[in-house]
């Protein structure tokens, strides 16, 4: 029998603020600074999927705006957690503007910070966030698609408008 490809689908938002500064939220098992975001949910679409995420991440509202950048982790790795292999990742970036809340710690979030759009990159640690925050900060109305795999470390096999 023939069967389908399984790919996880997900999101992430580069939300900004009336000051035009962007929300970075820090990891509590990665310890890292990372942008609101996640796995889209059976039956969920992205809009409401990366809605949901935020206000689960930093009890934040946000309002998702423009698609600006779709990539592909192309590379598949075993699983924990009681989860068998993960297969490729489907992630889309939309810029995003804050709505209002407060921020609270989560079960994946310990603090969030609101930072300058050139400072940024100075939080950022993990290869995949700096290159899709650097497609948000280059998007001019072209969408950037990136393929690129994390393990055994990370490299970017294609990147270009579409």
């Amino acid at each position: 029998m023939k069967q389908f490809p399984t790919h996880i689908v997900a999101v992430f938002g580069v939300v900004e603020n009336d000051q035009e500064e962007i929300l970075l939220l820090k990891s509590r098992n990665r310890n890292v600074w990372m942008f609101p975001g996640g796995q889209v949910e059976i039956g969920e679409n992205l809009i409401d999927a990366l809605i949901r995420e935020a206000k689960e991440e930093s009890s934040m509202d946000i309002a998702v705006d423009q698609l600006f950048s779709v990539s592909s982790n192309t590379c598949t790795y075993p699983g924990y957690n009681g989860y068998g292999n993960i297969p490729s990742k489907v992630l889309m970036g939309f810029v995003c503007r804050y709505k209002g809340g407060e921020f609270r710690e989560s079960d994946e979030t310990t603090e969030c910070l609101w930072v300058s759009k050139e400072e940024v990159l100075e939080h950022l640690t993990v290869p995949d966030f700096i290159e899709k925050y650097k497609a948000y900060l280059d998007f001019t109305g072209k969408l950037e698609y990136m393929e690129y795999v994390t393990k055994p470390q990370f490299e970017i096999k294609l990147k270009r408008p579409v």
